[in-house]
């Protein structure tokens, strides 16, 4: 302890310097016996090696300088110490005064951790657009599906199984691919063009100019939100599915059919969903970004389908929320602001995240969506579907 102190009265000035460092090296001589016999001082006792009461007096001296340094270096360790093991807040009303996390309040001077939110609302343009087709066709429900723009085969999939169902149970049904720009380098322009001769040819491509990337999932989410507020006034629902799941249009439909016509969002449900703290996470989310330890309710992103008048409230709460980049969660966070919740689905086997072990004869046109592994899987279970469809089942 003597030693660490000493080391510490190397940064203070030449003179305190010598002073301090002789008592404690002059301390460091004292036995324990010898320090009990300065405090108490009896005549008769066995501090027989003090000499002359001016070596007592010097042992005092150095004895209560050693006390001052000691409380000193310790004042000053705990401070330093406070300092950096507080916990930062990023939570900042300067930067962002318009926008909160549900009245969480923040605190002031402090910066945001910027990795875990996104550029929205920003005013993103549509460079390859279908500007009249939704008005003109004005369908029941509109499927979207955001995909990367490299991925023509998963479009080219989804063209040849439930994106070809137009008609179900007499309702008009359309569906779009929405793409944003690709972060390859190597043939854009290539890729570009090509995109642009698919839309001329499928009628179907939207566009946008944000970086395609799954950090930027939600403003894809956003987006897909302003071109159907913009573009389907006469669409009753719409859905956003993934490119990798099946979907039974025939099943949807019918639910829809005895489905409120407002304020209406249903899929597979997340409630009390825990905030993930773990580093490693691919959905990792640190206190300082959003300190609740759970999320409010929203359903998963993978497929969801919502009334036509939601968009234009998530919209208008998102000027408010601040943008994580898990975009599920953010479309909750502003459902949640705009004190709305998602509606559980008629029962919970209609929207599933994986094929079952086991599956009976009808499991496909028992659900309305199931994650696959990928698009190519969706072929083949596409082709049992229609089996079992065409059985009665």
């Amino acid at each position: 302890m003597i030693d660490s102190v000493i080391q510490t009265t190397k940064k203070w000035n030449s003179q305190t310097c010598f002073l301090v460092t002789h008592c404690l090296l002059e301390l460091k001589t004292v036995s324990f016996k010898a320090i009990l016999c300065l405090l108490k001082m009896p005549e008769n006792s066995i501090c027989k090696g003090e000499k002359t009461p001016w070596t007592r007096l010097r042992q005092w001296l150095c004895f209560l300088t050693l006390i001052i340094v000691m409380t000193t270096s310790l004042f000053i360790f705990y401070n330093s110490s406070f300092q950096v093991s507080w916990p930062l807040n990023f939570w900042t009303t300067s930067s962002w005064p318009s926008q909160s996390y549900n009245n969480v309040t923040p605190s002031a001077g402090s910066v945001p951790p910027l990795q875990y939110f996104v550029a929205y609302p920003h005013q993103y343009k549509f460079i390859v657009d279908e500007p009249i087709r939704c008005l003109k066709e004005s369908p029941f429900l509109v499927l979207m599906v955001p995909v990367a723009p490299h991925n023509r085969e998963a479009r080219d999939i989804i063209r040849n199984t439930w994106g070809k169902e137009t008609t179900v149970l007499g309702q008009e049904v359309s569906h779009y691919f929405l793409l944003g720009l690709s972060k390859e380098e190597d043939g854009l322009e290539d890729l570009q063009e090509q995109v642009l001769q698919e839309s001329r040819t499928h009628h179907d491509i939207l566009q946008s100019d944000f970086l395609d990337s799954y950090n930027n999932l939600t403003i894809k989410t956003m987006v897909m939100f302003e071109w159907l507020s913009t573009h389907c006034p006469n669409t009753t629902y719409a859905m956003k599915i993934d490119s990798d799941m099946f979907l039974n249009v025939q099943n949807l439909i019918d639910m829809l059919l005895k489905a409120p016509k407002c304020l209406y969002m249903t899929g597979m449900m997340a409630r009390g969903a825990p905030v993930l703290r773990d580093h490693t996470s691919k959905w990792f989310l640190p206190y300082s970004a959003f300190p609740e330890s759970t999320y409010p309710p929203y359903v998963l992103g993978m497929g969801y389908v919502f009334s036509l008048d939601l968009p234009k409230k998530i919209l208008e709460a998102s000027a408010h929320v601040k943008a994580v980049y898990i975009e599920d969660v953010y479309v909750g966070l502003c459902m949640k602001h705009a004190g709305l919740t998602p509606t559980d689905p008629p029962h919970g086997g209609l929207f599933r995240t994986t094929v079952p072990s086991f599956t009976n004869s009808c499991y496909w046109t028992s659900v309305i969506t199931t994650i696959l592994q990928n698009s190519n899987q969706l072929l083949n279970v596409w082709g049992i579907y229609q089996t079992q469809a065409h059985s009665g089942c």
